[in-house]
């Protein structure tokens, strides 16, 4: 049986705990609540993991699926080198960013979406994984005489070939005309 790619699960998880974490802030924000400045600052920290985790990592063994745009935030997370590429970095670095929003109760579903991902990452990191871009490659297009031996000579609707053997031989035989031609004498 395969082994887990973990780091794809923390991928998923540390994206969606940045969109809570963004709509968290933005709750404490519009709400004026007691220490909403945490809640700026949950703001803040939720786009920040939103463009960090955006772009998926490429995986060891098949084929990944590229999110829509992520060329681009892929090409900005690449710039950081190492510190994006170590799942280690990442896990502390999602740790971190959790722990000032976990003190306002609006954006404290975010810090605990934030601090499973972290978890994942550190176990992804624990077992070797790291962050790969996935890089496009150029579509190959199939060679014409390797994919139809030998295209249709008739056109469809075509009968079975059992059917079209017996045609084949019914014409090599020869066949009566069924409409009697008229000549008329002048």
């Amino acid at each position: 049986m395969g082994r887990i790619e973990w780091a794809m699960w923390a991928n998923e998880q540390a994206l969606a705990s940045g969109l809570i974490l963004v709509t968290g802030g933005i709750v404490a924000v519009a709400g004026q609540f007691k220490s909403w400045e945490f809640g700026a600052y949950a703001i803040a920290a939720g786009v920040f993991v939103c463009l960090l985790e955006y772009p998926r990592g490429k995986r060891k063994k098949g084929s990944t699926m590229e999110r829509c745009g992520q060329k681009y935030f892929t090409t900005v997370v690449k710039v950081f080198g190492p510190l994006t590429r170590n799942y280690y970095i990442r896990a502390v670095l999602l740790a971190s960013l959790a722990i000032p929003a976990g003190l306002l109760l609006a954006t404290i579903l975010g810090t605990v979406c934030l601090a499973i991902a972290s978890g994942i990452y550190l176990l992804a990191a624990v077992r070797g994984e790291e962050w790969h871009p996935i890089e496009s490659r150029p579509r190959e297009l199939p060679q014409v005489g390797t994919t139809i031996k030998h295209p249709p000579t008739n056109p469809p609707p075509r009968p079975p070939a059992e059917a079209r053997r017996k045609q084949a031989d019914e014409a090599a035989e020869g066949e009566e005309n069924p409409i009697p031609v008229i000549v008329e004498a002048e």
